[in-house]
């Protein structure tokens, strides 16, 4: 994993079924405060709430992290699962960080996690979808070496209008 400033006493776990009602409300929370809790969003994905069946269903192509406390109160999570419209390609899925939690490199650290991850699972490129109005993200995955391409084909969240892709490849 990469050397990313986190917040004093975070830690970055795989996700477990305790977690689910959390992350689940971190990621609505923040697509309402977005203006995105509109269909064509995770906001109205079926396996939000059980983010831990949907990941640990498929550990080869799949996986979800949790970033949490001292106390183990979940603050954020990301998940990847493979993308089929490209070659050795995964998708990053619900990056999240609770807003009392923001701007303290937790989600630096998830997406560090998710890229170790993703590429010991034998993925070669990060692809992920997201929206402009999600001015922090955005910054994020410019920052994190993530370059805009254009919409591809198919695209799970019909609303998205951003759309990165990063070589995981290159970095091995």
């Amino acid at each position: 994993m990469a050397n990313t400033p986190k917040a004093p006493d975070i830690r970055i776990r795989p996700i477990a079924p305790r977690d689910d009602a959390a992350i689940a409300h971190i990621a609505r929370s923040a697509l309402r405060a977005h203006g995105l809790n509109i269909p064509g969003t995770a906001y109205y994905d079926s396996e939000l709430d059980h983010l831990s069946a949907y990941y640990s269903a498929d550990e080869r192509n799949r996986a979800y992290f949790v970033a949490v406390d001292r106390q183990d109160t979940v603050l954020g999570g990301a998940g990847f699962s493979v993308f089929p419209s490209l070659d050795r390609c995964a998708e990053v899925q619900k990056l999240y960080v609770a807003e009392t939690a923001r701007r303290q490199g937790i989600g630096t650290a998830l997406m560090d996690v998710i890229e170790v991850a993703a590429r010991e699972r034998g993925f070669r490129h990060l692809y992920l979808e997201t929206h402009s109005n999600l001015k922090g993200a955005l910054r994020l995955y410019e920052h994190l070496g993530f370059e805009l391409i254009e919409r591809p084909s198919f695209v799970q969240h019909s609303t998205m209008d951003r759309f990165f892709l990063k070589d995981i490849a290159k970095n091995e």
